[in-house]
């Protein structure tokens, strides 16, 4: 079982920047791959970034301004959001899946947390 609990969410200006952090439990944390997915109002949960051995993948929508890492001395995974739009706006899920490589469909991952508000205003 692992437990997640994501952190950092905030409101920041169009432009600005925010790290978000997922704390996860559990002695197993570098064995999983991590994900963070975000769901905006009335949009479908979507894919963001995702971690693992293999290396990492990002949706194109944030591909140059966001970056995911992880330290498993913490069992934390990060994303660093820069150069933040309007359209960021969302809450942000942090997910882990007992993968290998980094997958980008929601239906593989196991384990998520309760979600960290994010708000970019113009």
């Amino acid at each position: 079982q692992v437990q997640l609990v994501e952190s950092g969410g905030g409101l920041v200006q169009a432009g600005g920047s925010l790290r978000l952090s997922c704390a996860a439990s559990g002695r197993t944390f570098s064995t999983y791959a991590m994900g963070w997915f975000r769901q905006a109002p009335g949009k479908e949960r979507e894919f963001v970034a995702a971690i693992s051995w293999t290396g990492t993948h990002y949706a194109e929508s944030v591909k140059g301004r966001f970056t995911i890492s992880r330290d498993n001395f913490k069992n934390t995974v990060y994303m660093q959001m820069n150069s933040l739009k309007t359209e960021d706006t969302a809450v942000y899920y942090c997910a882990a899946a007992a993968l290998q490589y980094s997958s980008s469909r929601e239906g593989d991952y196991d384990y998520w947390g309760q979600g960290t508000q994010v708000t970019v205003s113009s």
